[in-house]
């Protein structure tokens, strides 16, 4: 392909003799005679050098050499004088003339002064599109790249450091210290220390400490500079974003204790869920399920989560009180609002303001308190007890039930309209006896608060009590759980509890689990499958279930050749 050559002279015959020396030499000539059909030339096409003459007509031909560093800057322009100095020349260069030739043009200097240009562009195009490629190399990096001087000023930064430091291409150029925003600043320290010692600096899971993002995690490594010439001319950092690995890690640590919520079963993992996902979105929620399953607890998590965590969670147990004290204590009363009302009394809802209230045993309450309850969930407002004065209720609302409410509004007995603005979102915990694979989990979480509790340091419980746990209906659940074992630690002196520690209620479990201990060598295949399945696969588990040592279930899983995938649902 020619290459593209302009002249622009407002000569005719200059114009005529540059076009046949080139054109003889294969080039593609254009002219132009004037500062406007230049501009325009310059506009529409991409030339490979343009002659441009200083005196245009009674224009400079310094004006277009201004539009085409403008609009055309990587293309080499020569200047044509008839009158060269050194002002003259100083001025073109300065403003970014690639050289000048002087009138009388001489054939061989055109020619030799037009190849060079044009070696010129095509060495700028070939560095511009390896700096283009570089550059999006650089960007495409998801890791956030700094590079520095010697002292410490920003060379270079990729997209990523704007998403993981809120730095931009504005710090170019500044001392790296000014463009941290509120940080911890340890890239900065690792570089300083890259700089003194011209050595690598790693600084596994720092945090951040972000006023954006408090919570962010970034590996650092920080590495030295080598120019061409082997000398050390700075050093760059590359910063990598491990907050969502953490978080995952955290989760998956938290999935097992979820603000005082114990467990890793598959129903226990839904609510917590279930919780994050409630957590910031201001609906009513009811939370259904037997006594002692932990439905506090869950309100708890709900409220201390969410975003009125910094404001008051009420509790009130609504079973405890009769109906007009539990008004009185819901609602608040005025001075002489009823015998003994000696002064004004402010309400668990005032109380809770712009926070949450928990009513336990919701199912309990009388009618006209589900009425005045509606109410306050249909207007959210509320009168205190012998004032008409309505008080506006910013409060979140949980609720829980051990009782069938459903049951309770087919017999007329609880208000269907009540039932379904307190069911929004339901939670329905599920009892101990349905997810004994926590149990081993539950009973370590209570070894170590009751070790605390009674400054003891008992470290297990005995397989045989585990037998008897596994075998238990736990009719009161995780409650009942906590005080057999805190019976336990009153009894117990030694380091792990046995039977002997166990309160009564466990003789017929403990006989009916001792009639059915197989011996070792009465185990068959069946048998150990079956403990393996209820214990999810782990050995150590099905062990204690069967009451054997677990190189027992090893052994007889290689004597049967019993494979997990026997555990398939047909």
């Amino acid at each position: 392909m020619k290459s593209r050559v302009l002249v622009v002279d407002d000569e005719e015959s200059i114009r005529f003799t540059f076009e046949t020396f080139l054109s003889d030499e294969g080039y593609s000539i254009v002219t132009a005679g004037s500062f406007d059909e230049a501009e325009e030339h310059i506009v529409k096409t991409d030339f490979d050098v343009i002659f441009l003459d200083i005196i245009l007509g009674d224009r400079s031909g310094v004006d277009v050499l201004k539009i085409v560093k403008e609009i055309k800057p990587h293309c080499p322009v020569v200047m044509i004088t008839g009158y060269p100095n050194v002002e003259t020349a100083a001025d073109a260069v300065r403003i970014g003339a690639f050289d000048y030739i002087p009138k009388p043009v001489r054939q061989e200097t055109l020619l030799h002064v037009t190849r060079i240009a044009v070696q010129h562009k095509l060495l700028q195009e070939e560095n511009e599109k390896f700096r283009l490629n570089l550059e999006a190399i650089f960007n495409s990096v998801k890791d956030g790249i700094i590079t520095v001087d010697r002292d410490l000023n920003v060379l270079e930064v990729n997209e990523a450091v704007y998403t993981i430091c809120g730095i931009d291409r504005n710090a170019i150029g500044r001392p790296f210290h000014s463009v941290l925003t509120s940080c911890s600043e340890t890239c900065l320290h690792a570089l300083q220390k890259t700089v003194e010692s011209k050595n690598p600096v790693e600084v596994i899971r720092s945090e951040c400490r972000h006023n954006k993002n408090p919570r962010q995690i970034v590996t650092i490594n920080s590495t030295p500079l080598i120019n061409r010439e082997k000398t050390y001319s700075g050093a760059v950092v590359v910063i990598r974003d491990l907050t969502r690995i953490d978080d995952l890690e955290r989760n998956l640590r938290d999935r097992r204790q979820f603000n005082n919520l114990i467990g890793q079963n598959k129903r226990m993992q839904k609510i917590y869920s279930l919780i994050e996902d409630l957590a910031d979105v201001q609906t009513t929620v009811l939370i259904t399920g037997e006594s002692g399953t932990g439905k506090e607890l869950v309100a708890e998590a709900i409220h201390y989560t969410g975003l009125r965590s910094d404001k008051p969670l009420v509790k009130v147990n609504c079973s405890a009180l009769s109906e007009s004290l539990l008004e009185s204590e819901l609602f608040g009363h005025v001075k002489g609002a009823f015998t003994g009302a000696d002064k004004d009394k402010t309400g668990r809802f005032q109380m809770a303001e712009r926070g949450t209230i928990f009513l336990d045993e919701i199912g309990d309450i009388s009618p006209r308190m589900q009425l005045r309850l509606l109410r306050v969930l249909q207007e959210k407002t509320f009168e205190r007890v012998g004032d008409s004065s309505p008080i506006k209720a910013d409060v979140r609302i949980i609720a829980a039930t051990n009782q069938n409410l459903t049951g309770k509004v087919q017999l007329g007995e609880f208000r269907e309209d009540l039932y379904y603005r307190l069911k929004v979102v339901e939670i329905a915990l599920p009892p101990l006896r349905e997810r004994m694979d926590d149990l081993p989990m539950l009973a370590d979480h209570f070894l170590k608060t009751l070790n605390k509790k009674f400054n003891k340091s008992i470290e297990s419980i005995s397989d045989d009590v585990h037998r008897v746990f596994i075998s238990y209906t736990w009719p009161g659940n995780i409650r009942e759980l906590e005080h057999t074992l805190e019976h336990a630690f009153v009894i117990c002196r030694g380091k792990t509890i046995t039977i002997d520690h166990l309160p009564d209620n466990f003789a017929g479990t403990m006989a009916k689990v001792s009639a059915l201990s197989p011996d070792e060598n009465a185990l068959d295949a069946k048998t150990v499958l079956q403990a393996l399945k209820k214990a999810g696969w782990n050995k150590s588990k099905a062990a204690r279930l069967l009451g054997v040592n677990v190189r027992t279930i090893y052994r007889k899983i290689n004597k049967f050749n019993i494979k997990e995938e026997n555990t398939a649902k047909p």
